[in-house]
C-alpha cells in the first residue's frame, strides 16, 4: 500500500509477517503534515493487523534518515491553531508508535535531526550505520524539542537529552547515540546494518505475538498520559514558531 502526497510518500509492504513502512521526501526526508498523518495511520493499521508481527520503519535515499519538520510548512504557519495542528502531527506519530502492539525496528541509514531523533527514540529497537549523526536543532530556530522530548528523554535520560537540546547546533556521532541508548546497534556499512535489520525482523516474525505485545506494554509502562502531554507540548511549539525570531531563523 502506498499513499502519495504532493511531495514524497509513505509506502507499506507486508511479507512473511514483517511490515515495512517506508517514507520519503525530497527535502532530506523532512516531514510535512500529510506525511506525518500517513505515517501515524500506517503505523496504527500495522499495529492492529493480524498478519503483522513486527514493523520495520525506514526512509528512502542514501543521505538523511529524517531532517525533522518541513521548513516550507513551518514558515507558512500563521496562527497558533495552525501551529498546534502541525506539531500535533509529530505527537500523533510518536503516540502511534508508543501504543502499537508490535515491536518497531527503526533502520537509521543517515543523519537524524529534530523529529527524526524523535522517530528513532520512539522505536523499540534502532539499528544504525556509523554515519547516522544526530542533532536536536529546535532551539536554533526559536522553539524546542517539546513534542519529541518525552520520547528522547525516556530513551537516553535527562542529562543527554538536555545536552542535545541546549547545544542545538552541534552534531553527535552515531557511537555517542549508541552509548546513550538511542541506537541499539551501529554498523560500519549499510550492508551490515541491513543484515542486522533483516536478522532481527526475521527472528521476531517467528516469535510469540502475545509475548511481544505484553513486553511492549511493559516497556512503555508509565506513558499513558502522553496522548494529552504531547498535544500540550505541540501547543507550546505552535505558539513559539510564530515569533519573529523563528521566522527569521527559518528563512
Amino acid at each position: 500500500m502506498q499513499h502519495n502526497s504532493e511531495d514524497g510518500f509513505v509506502k507499506t509492504e507486508t511479507h512473511h509477517h514483517i511490515t515495512t513502512i517506508t517514507f520519503f521526501h525530497p527535502q532530506s526526508n523532512s516531514l510535512p503534515r500529510k506525511l506525518l498523518a500517513e505515517l501515524a495511520r500506517e503505523i496504527h493499521f500495522a499495529g492492529t493487523h493480524d498478519e503483522t508481527r513486527v514493523i520495520v520503519l525506514k526512509s528512502e535515499g542514501e543521505k538523511a534518515f529524517c531532517a525533522g519538520a518541513s521548513f516550507d510548512e513551518l514558515i507558512n504557519i500563521k496562527t497558533e491553531t495552525e501551529g498546534l495542528a502541525f506539531f500535533s502531527g509529530f505527537a500523533n506519530v510518536i503516540n502511534a508508535m508508543r501504543t502499537c502492539k508490535k515491536f518497531i525496528i527503526a533502520r537509521i541509514h543517515g543523519r537524524c535531526v529534530g523529529g527524526g531523533v524523535g522517530l528513532a527514540s520512539a522505536a523499540d529497537y534502532a539499528i544504525a550505520v556509523n554515519k547516522a549523526d544526530i542533532k536536536l536543532s529546535e532551539l536554533a530556530v526559536g522553539i524546542g524539542p517539546f513534542v519529541v522530548g518525552p520520547a528522547v528523554e525516556r530513551k537516553i535520560g535527562l542529562s543527554a537529552f538536555s545536552a542535545l537540546t541546549i547545544d542545538a547546533t552541534s552534531w553527535r556521532p552515531a557511537e555517542w547515540a549508541k552509548r546513550k541508548g538511542l541506537f541499539a546497534e551501529v554498523h560500519e556499512t549499510a550492508e551490515g546494518m541491513d543484515e542486522a535489520v533483516d536478522r532481527l525482523a526475521e527472528t521476531l516474525a517467528h516469535s510469540n505475538p502475545a509475548a511481544m505485545s505484553n513486553l511492549k506494554a511493559n516497556f512503555w509502562e508509565g506513558t499513558s498520559h502522553w496522548d494529552k502531554l504531547l498535544h500540550e507540548r505541540a501547543a507550546i511549539s505552535g505558539k513559539l514558531i510564530l515569533s519573529e525570531f523563528s521566522k527569521n531563523a527559518i528563512q
